[in-house]
């Protein structure tokens, strides 16, 4: 599954988070403790493990981020 920053900020919208900063190609989302930073780079996939990683931080799974999006 291809998966791009705009896809992550739209499933880290619908679960809560809100944008707190972005310093330059990092947009930094919060929800209550939980921190996501996101990767905005235009175009680009997001890679296997960054993927991996910010869906941990989400408390998703990769099975659960299609249910989301």
């Amino acid at each position: 599954m291809v998966v791009t920053a705009r896809d992550l900020v739209r499933a880290a919208t619908r679960l809560g988070f809100v944008l707190d900063r972005q310093k330059g190609s990092h947009a930094v989302y919060v929800r209550g403790t939980r921190r996501v930073v996101i990767p905005m780079h235009a175009g680009r996939e997001i890679k296997p493990k960054t993927l991996a990683s910010i869906l941990d931080d989400m408390g998703i799974t990769a099975e659960q981020l299609p249910q989301v999006l």
